[in-house]
């Protein structure tokens, strides 16, 4: 298929190219590049350095289906500058739907969070609950969820709604918390928890771009999905770092409230397999720091990189 993928030099983006390139696709990978490319010569690829917010700058014909990543990464991003936010993740989500769907494009991805649900007491927090997000970013993703699906009448459309991702990218992220707290403990050799009875769902990075080749290859298979397969405390999460990176871990108070979890079935039962954990992915970045391959890199914290670099 002849694919677009926006956002595609991210952090899932840089992950998920390869895997439709390798499955034999053709790719046209958009991105701003505020972080930058790491994404590698292929010749079925084309990266193109691309403002989401000017779609109609786009030619779409011939294109099969679009895989929407871009967006303005994390709640603290998202606060920086609203407006930003809305125009980047929401209002060019509309326009491109749009615009997708005038020029024939019969598949649309979008990349969504779990964080839309905001704070559930519900044990099991499934597709079909109340919508409440906190933040510009998670009401951007809502609003954008909404958008995509009136246009369900004219083309196929499948929304992940993913836990926080943890694990390896060429385009890494150091501020999401797996990844975060692996690592201090490489670098400091202790962890700082706040607060840490919090909730968060976690899904490995290999996972969640798996789950977009499985969708992609599965057009009947519509609608909205969770995809996060563990549910763990950062507390939980400190120690486990701990068991494989030698580290203290500091516990001190917390006003961050935020403590959510999701429930996945809806995806397992259309065959859908995860491969890996939480433990994967320390492995992987104790492993990739310790050979030199992983490095701290300003770059790989969004909010740092934005304030400093981009805005």
């Amino acid at each position: 298929m002849n694919l677009i993928v926006t956002g595609a030099c991210g952090y899932k983006g840089n992950v998920l190219v390869p895997k439709l390139l390798d499955a034999g696709h053709n790719v046209t990978a958009l991105d701003i590049m505020w972080f930058g490319n790491d994404l590698q010569p292929h010749p079925n690829l084309e990266v193109r350095q691309f403002d989401i917010r000017a779609p109609e700058t786009l030619d779409l014909t011939g294109c099969d289906a679009i895989i929407h990543l871009s967006s303005v990464a994390n709640d603290p991003c998202g606060d920086l500058d609203p407006k930003l936010t809305w125009e980047v993740s929401c209002l060019a989500t509309m326009r491109l739907a749009d615009k997708a769907v005038r020029q024939g494009v019969k598949r649309f991805i979008y990349a969504s969070s779990g964080s839309v649900y905001g704070l559930k007491e519900e044990e099991h927090v499934t597709e079909d609950l109340e919508l409440v997000p906190l933040s510009e970013y998670n009401k951007t993703k809502m609003v954008a969820e909404r958008v995509l699906l009136s246009y369900a009448d004219q083309m196929a459309v499948q929304i992940v709604r993913p836990a926080t991702v943890c694990g390896l990218s060429p385009r890494m992220r150091l501020d999401v918390a797996v990844n975060m707290l692996a690592m201090q403990a490489l670098t400091k050799g202790a962890i700082t928890v706040l607060g840490g009875d919090q909730t968060r769902p976690n899904i490995h990075i290999d996972d969640i771009t798996d789950l977009y080749v499985f969708l992609l290859d599965r057009p009947d298979v519509q609608g909205i999905f969770n995809a996060g397969f563990e549910n763990l405390s950062i507390r939980t999460i400190a120690e486990t770092i701990a068991e494989h990176i030698p580290a203290k871990i500091n516990i001190e108070p917390s006003n961050d409230p935020r403590s959510y979890r999701i429930n996945s079935d809806k995806i397992l039962a259309t065959g859908f397999k995860p491969k890996k954990s939480v433990k994967d992915a320390i492995s992987e970045v104790a492993d990739a720091y310790n050979t030199g391959a992983l490095k701290d890199e300003d770059r790989f914290y969004c909010l740092k990189w934005m304030t400093e670099k981009v805005l």
